[in-house]
């Protein structure tokens, strides 16, 4: 099945060849599929160096922002998958992210990993149903 690649305005420029998301279905209901993501602003600077709650909000708002140019929104994800540099982070993240799910989260795993560059400690990706 086709699908439609999804850059929202002001999106990082991407580390490696891939899109932010890509949406895959029709009007009357389709997946997208949000890339892993990382702190990384428009300029291509690292967000929250050293600071897991700050990056884990970076990251939501950016997921927020390619679900919003899908036509969707947080609260059409099904599915996170996690990674963190370092698990002394996870309550850190947890604390963030209890923000942006607070009622009837989606399911998730949570890993711990080596993440693109030594500065990134959260790494979220995302599949969303709309």
């Amino acid at each position: 099945m086709p699908y439609t690649p999804v850059v929202p305005k002001g999106s990082a420029p991407p580390l490696a060849p891939y899109s932010p998301g890509t949406k895959v279905g029709t009007a009357a209901g389709s997946t997208v599929y949000v890339s892993g993501t990382l702190a990384i602003d428009k300029e291509g600077r690292t967000v929250g160096v050293g600071d897991a709650k700050a990056q884990t909000r970076f990251i939501l708002e950016s997921i927020r922002a390619v679900l919003e140019a899908a036509g969707g929104s947080l609260a059409d994800i099904a599915f996170n998958h996690i990674f963190l540099k370092d698990l002394r982070d996870y309550a850190a993240m947890n604390e963030v992210y209890r923000e942006f799910f607070p009622a009837q989260p989606p399911a998730r795993y949570c890993i711990r990993a080596d993440l693109v560059k030594p500065e990134f400690l959260v790494e979220i990706a995302s599949i969303a149903h709309l």
